[in-house]
């Protein structure tokens, strides 16, 4: 999918949401740990009652890694059940890999051909080399990590350079924005630090941004939208805990398709007023 193609599926949804297929087993309600296969129950039952609010659904592999060998099957199962019910959707492994360059080509191979993914998080810092594995499949993306959104973020990315006045992230994303292009490569960008968004915006004005941190984290989707926004949307905004986890009775779907609609609906209003229309 290209960054073209990506716009167009936001601005048909009229929304840039990306959903967090994060399951925590402690939250299910009884009827679904029964089943054979909770998790893949219950990401399906997300996946129905929110497909028309997101263009994007972002697993967090290690909800499923931690799960042993039946993890990583309803991994598989839950990708394939969207790729045939709902094909139009944008598919990110969250899974935050990066190594040295032999390594990265098998982690590259696992979630684009054998998951089939269309994107994979990705940390830079280890280099280049570390990361070109992900770039070098054609119509994949990769999705650096840049400004995150916990508090530990603190601790390496805001470091700022006494010469040059940047922070850290900054020069992270000035060097490796250069690796690839906005049809291929993406940043992460926290929504509790909308003020690095800004200088986020003014390094990589034209790539997508992936913005954790709405919803449980505090994030602000007000401020997001108006700090990063540019002409093609330009954002995917993500929340996992707040929809999916918005209610652990049997009606757990119906509480996160209100909390998806809600959020699609912010979505739609701040697209209007930014002028952002697709056509």
């Amino acid at each position: 999918m290209t960054a073209d193609e990506l716009f167009g599926k936001i601005c048909e949804k009229r929304s840039f949401l990306c959903i967090g297929l994060d399951p925590d087993l402690s939250k299910f309600p009884e009827k679904i740990l029964e089943t054979e296969d909770p998790v893949y129950e219950f990401n399906k039952k997300i996946v129905d009652a929110t497909h028309e609010f997101a263009v994007a659904y972002k697993p967090n592999i290690a909800f499923y890694e931690s799960l042993g060998s039946t993890g990583w099957w309803s991994l598989e199962k839950t990708v394939e059940y969207i790729r045939k019910k709902h094909p139009e959707m944008f598919l990110i492994a969250d899974a935050k890999r990066g190594d040295i360059g032999n390594t990265s080509k098998r982690y590259a191979r696992a979630w684009f051909d054998n998951f089939g993914f269309d994107a994979v998080t990705v940390t830079p810092y280890m280099g280049e080399d570390s990361v070109r594995p992900f770039l070098d499949y054609a119509g994949k993306w990769t999705i650096l990590l840049a400004v995150t959104s916990n508090t530990g973020a603190a601790d390496f990315q805001f470091m700022k350079d006494v010469d040059t006045g940047l922070y850290f992230f900054e020069k992270v994303i000035t060097r490796a924005a250069s690796w690839g292009s906005y049809d291929n490569l993406m940043f992460v960008a926290g929504a509790t630090q909308p003020e690095m968004l800004q200088r986020v915006r003014r390094i990589v004005p034209h790539h997508f941004l992936l913005v954790p941190g709405i919803g449980a984290q505090g994030g602000s989707l007000a401020a997001v939208a108006e700090n990063g926004l540019n002409d093609t949307c330009g954002l995917l905004v993500n929340s996992s805990r707040a929809i999916i986890h918005a209610d652990e009775t049997d009606e757990f779907d119906l509480a996160a398709r209100l909390k998806a609609s809600v959020l699609r609906n912010e979505m739609a209003a701040a697209l209007v007023k930014h002028g952002i229309t697709g056509t």
